[in-house]
């Protein structure tokens, strides 16, 4: 299922990421698809610019290793270098599921998790949002900017079409150290739980049973 994880950005960093963007030169993005994805795919991507790259990694690097959502709910093992996305009026990416081997500039490593991180306000752009299909039906998602939505990457989904504005958002890829999407939701659930026991109660019994629990079943479904 998919995971919010709120403020991952804050206002300054949104404003310096806006601001490297500024002026960037975008290149159509079909250009990094696979066959099967260029055919749905409209979109504009930020062309490679080694010096510009490296400040925008720094800044949404060095968020994602500090937040708390991102580290226990995905349990990340390699973190993809994002890309920068922009839709603008007639742009949408149509269904499709996210390459299962990614890296081919580098170390190459598996996709379990897909992230999208929004980097301007939903009222800046109609249109645009991220649908991903569950067991439960489709998922509409359209988040303030900063936030993120985590998803796996073998989820169908789709950008609906940008009917006006601009939609800005970063994309990255996640091999977790639990390739299982489902593990990795238990994992998620119970480890809330047993930081609210380790806060609320750290001396009871149940506290220990809980914190055992999510210890060994995490050693019991890694993979290193």
């Amino acid at each position: 299922m998919p995971l919010t994880i709120p403020e991952l950005l804050d206002s300054a960093q949104l404003d310096k990421i806006r601001e490297t963007l500024a002026g960037a030169v975008f290149v159509d993005g079909r250009l990094s698809a696979g066959f099967a994805a260029a055919r749905v795919k409209r979109n504009e991507e930020l062309q490679a610019d080694p010096e510009r790259l490296r400040l925008l990694i720094r800044i949404l690097m060095a968020s994602l290793g500090h937040h708390p959502t991102f580290r226990f709910g995905v349990l990340p093992q390699r973190v993809a270098d994002p890309i920068f996305a922009r839709y603008t009026a007639g742009m949408a990416y149509g269904d499709h599921v996210d390459d299962p081997i990614m890296g081919s500039g580098g170390p190459r490593f598996r996709s379990d998790v897909s992230m999208t991180v929004f980097l301007n306000p939903p009222e800046a752009y109609e249109g645009g949002e991220l649908v991903i299909r569950t067991p439960f039906g489709d998922q509409e998602v359209k988040l303030p900017a900063g936030h993120a939505v985590v998803y796996p990457s073998s989820s169908l989904h789709r950008v609906a079409e940008v009917r006006s504005g601009e939609r800005l958002v970063a994309l990255t890829w996640i091999q977790s150290h639990v390739r299982d999407p489902a593990k990795r939701e238990l994992l998620h659930e119970l480890n809330l739980a047993r930081e609210h026991l380790l806060k609320t109660a750290p001396g009871e019994a149940a506290t220990g049973y809980v914190d055992r629990s999510y210890a060994n079943l995490l050693r019991l479904w890694a993979d290193v």
